[in-house]
C-alpha cells in the first residue's frame, strides 16, 4: 500500500511540473493583429465637428465642459516597412505608403483613443510609440492630460520623445521627409543625432517628466518646426512651469543653456569680431566645463557661475591678421567669452521671468543648503516665486585650442 501511495505521489509530481509546459503561448497576440501606434500628434480641435458620442451620452452621460482636441495617430503598415537597407521583401520608399495616419476630436486623450479604436479594425498598441507631438497652443494651455495618460499607459517607453511644434502638430506628422522611410523615425533620428553633435540636450519623455516632478526644477521640451521642404528644425527650447508653457528660446540659446548646465558633447558655433575692426572669426564649441557655487545674500539665493569653454577656430573671413599671433588669439579668447557671459545671463533673467527654473538652481539649493530650504521654501510653487528673486553672477573663460591647418 505505501508503494502505491509513493509512486502515485511521484506521477502527481512529475505531472504538476509538466503542466506549465503544456499552456504554449495562451495569450499570444500576433503582430498583424495589432495596430502599431509609431506617432502621436495632439492640437486644439475648432468648432464640434465630427465629434462622436463614443465616450458619452448628451441625456444621460455628459461629456465633460472643455475644450476640444484633434488627436491623430501615425500607424505603421504591416509589409510595407522594408527590413533592410534594399527595397525588397515588398517594401516602398514612399513615406506615405508606410504608414497611415489617421485623426479624431475628443474632449481628453482617452475619449480621442476610444474614438480611434472604434475606426481600427486591430488592438492598438503603443509599446513603439517613438514621437508625441504638440501643438504650441496646445501646450500654453496645459499639458496635464498628456502627462497623466501616457504616464499611466505601461506600454508607453520612457524613452519616448515629447516635442512642441510651431503650428500644427498634425502637419508635422504627416511630413514625408526624403531621408527616412518612416516619418516619425525622421523626428527621432533628428534628435538624437541632435544629441550626439551637442546641438541638443538629452531630454526624453521620462527626463522631462523627472524634472517636472521636482521641487526646485522645470521640465522644458523640443520646440520644432516643419519647413518647405519636409525637413524638421530644431528651433530652440520650450520651457514650462508646472504643465504650462511658458516660453521658447532662440536655437543658439540651446547651446547657453547647455554651457550653464555644463553638458557635453558640445557642437554650437558663434561668429567673433575683433575690437575696433569689421575682422570675424566662426569658432565651434568643443567641451564645456561649469561649476556652481550657491550662498545666501540678503535672504536671497545667489548663485556663483563658472563657466569653461573650450573652443577650435573653424573659419577666418580676411587675410589681413594672422592667428599664429598670440595677442591675436587672447583677444579672441576674452571677446568670446564676455559674450557668452551676457548671452548666458539673458537666458536666465528670461526663465526668471516665466518663473521656470530649467537650469535645477533650485535642486542645487535643497541639495547644498537644506536648511534655508526647509524654512524659507519648502514647496515648489515657492521656489517659482523665489526664483525671480535669485541673483546670480556668471565669469566665463575661453580657451582656444586649435586654429585649424593654416592660420593666415
Amino acid at each position: 500500500m505505501n508503494r502505491r501511495w509513493s509512486k502515485l505521489v511521484k506521477l502527481s509530481a512529475a505531472l504538476s511540473m509538466l503542466v506549465p509546459l503544456l499552456t504554449g503561448c495562451w495569450d499570444r497576440l500576433e503582430i498583424e493583429d495589432r495596430a502599431v501606434v509609431l506617432g502621436v500628434s495632439i492640437d486644439k480641435a475648432k468648432g464640434n465637428s465630427d465629434n462622436d458620442e463614443v465616450t458619452h451620452h448628451s441625456n444621460t452621460m455628459p461629456a465633460p465642459k472643455m475644450g476640444l482636441i484633434r488627436v491623430a495617430v501615425q500607424i505603421a503598415l504591416p509589409g510595407r516597412i522594408p527590413l533592410g537597407p534594399g527595397e525588397g521583401g515588398g517594401g516602398t520608399t514612399d513615406p506615405q505608403q508606410t504608414v497611415w495616419v489617421i485623426n479624431v476630436v475628443g474632449f481628453t486623450l482617452d475619449d480621442a483613443f476610444m474614438k480611434l479604436q472604434q475606426q481600427v479594425s486591430s488592438r492598438i498598441f503603443l509599446g513603439h510609440l517613438r514621437v508625441i507631438i504638440m501643438s504650441e497652443e496646445y501646450a500654453k494651455g496645459g499639458i496635464d492630460n498628456v502627462n497623466d495618460f501616457f504616464r499611466r499607459n505601461s506600454e508607453v517607453r520612457r524613452m519616448a520623445w515629447l516635442m512642441v511644434s510651431k503650428g500644427s502638430a498634425l502637419a508635422l506628422l504627416k511630413a514625408g521627409p526624403k531621408l527616412e522611410r518612416i516619418p516619425t523615425l525622421y523626428l527621432m533620428s533628428a534628435l538624437d543625432e541632435g544629441i550626439n553633435m551637442g546641438k541638443f540636450p538629452r531630454d526624453y519623455i521620462g527626463i522631462f517628466w523627472s524634472n517636472s516632478s521636482k521641487k526646485g526644477e522645470e521640465g522644458y521640451l523640443p520646440y520644432v518646426a516643419l519647413r518647405k521642404e519636409q525637413n524638421v528644425e530644431i528651433m530652440g527650447l520650450a520651457y514650462f512651469q508646472g504643465s504650462r508653457m511658458m516660453g521658447k528660446t532662440k536655437p543658439l540659446q540651446i547651446g547657453s543653456f547647455m554651457a550653464i548646465k555644463g553638458s557635453n558633447p558640445a557642437g554650437y558655433r558663434v561668429y567673433v569680431m575683433l575690437e575696433g575692426t569689421k575682422k570675424m572669426v566662426m569658432t565651434t564649441t568643443t567641451h564645456r566645463n561649469t561649476k556652481w557655487k550657491a550662498s545666501i545674500k540678503d535672504g536671497k539665493t545667489h548663485f556663483s557661475i563658472k563657466i569653461v569653454l573650450e573652443v577650435n577656430i573653424e573659419e577666418k573671413m580676411s587675410r589681413s591678421f594672422n592667428l599664429n599671433n598670440a595677442g591675436i588669439v587672447r583677444q579672441i579668447q576674452d571677446i568670446e567669452a564676455r559674450k557668452a557671459e551676457k548671452f548666458c545671463a539673458q537666458l536666465i533673467r528670461q526663465t526668471q521671468t516665466a518663473g521656470s527654473d530649467i537650469f535645477g538652481f533650485g535642486e542645487y539649493i535643497r541639495a547644498k543648503k537644506p536648511s534655508y530650504w526647509n524654512a524659507n521654501i519648502k514647496t515648489k510653487e515657492k521656489w517659482q516665486e523665489a526664483y525671480k528673486e535669485m541673483t546670480f553672477d556668471i565669469h566665463a573663460f575661453v580657451n582656444v585650442r586649435r586654429v585649424g591647418m593654416k592660420a593666415t
